[in-house]
């Protein structure tokens, strides 16, 4: 029974990664760079199991000044569905930053190591039938100056409920 809890316990807090190795190594990622302008991206969204749910492809358009900048992104999905964000994002420390967007609640967080961004952040997420809470954990990696990969896992109550993939090529 207690190796159940420790499973249980462990699953539902999770493990925090430990990004030292990665943190030397180049590119750098800065959000105020790579989302300068237009970039474009493709993904998709997999159920728990794994499932392919939905694709899409997003242009982005981002100007930055002084440490801030807004990044708009504008998605289309496989059945035509459009949808608008507007991020407000903003440098606070040299390897963080923080964001606002109106379907965002409070303010998400990110933490930058080198090549790699984690940003995280809480969102209602609006089905066909519901409006769910749930919180996004994104895993930002640069490839190189043009290139730039993303996972975002989806969780609801510590559990990972669907999974994001994108990928971004800067104009």
């Amino acid at each position: 029974m207690r190796t159940l809890f420790a499973l249980l316990l462990t699953l539902l807090v999770g493990c925090s990664a430990d990004y030292s190795a990665i943190k030397a190594q180049q590119p750098t990622l800065e959000l105020e760079r790579f989302f300068d302008g237009k970039v474009k991206a493709q993904g998709m969204v997999t159920s728990f199991t794994g499932e392919v749910v939905r694709r899409f492809t997003v242009v982005l358009e981002g100007r930055w000044q002084e440490g801030e900048g807004v990044l708009d992104e504008y998605f289309l999905y496989e059945d035509g569905e459009t949808q608008f964000r507007q991020w407000r994002i903003r440098r606070t420390g040299p390897d963080s930053y923080s964001g606002e967007a109106d379907d965002i609640i409070g303010t998400a967080s990110g933490e930058r190591h080198g090549p790699l961004l984690r940003w995280q952040y809480q969102m209602v997420l609006v089905t066909d039938d519901d409006e769910w809470q749930v919180s996004f954990d994104d895993l930002m990696v640069l490839v190189d100056d043009r290139h730039l990969l993303n996972r975002a896992k989806i969780n609801k109550f510590g559990i990972t409920v669907a999974e994001v993939f994108i990928s971004f090529q800067k104009e």
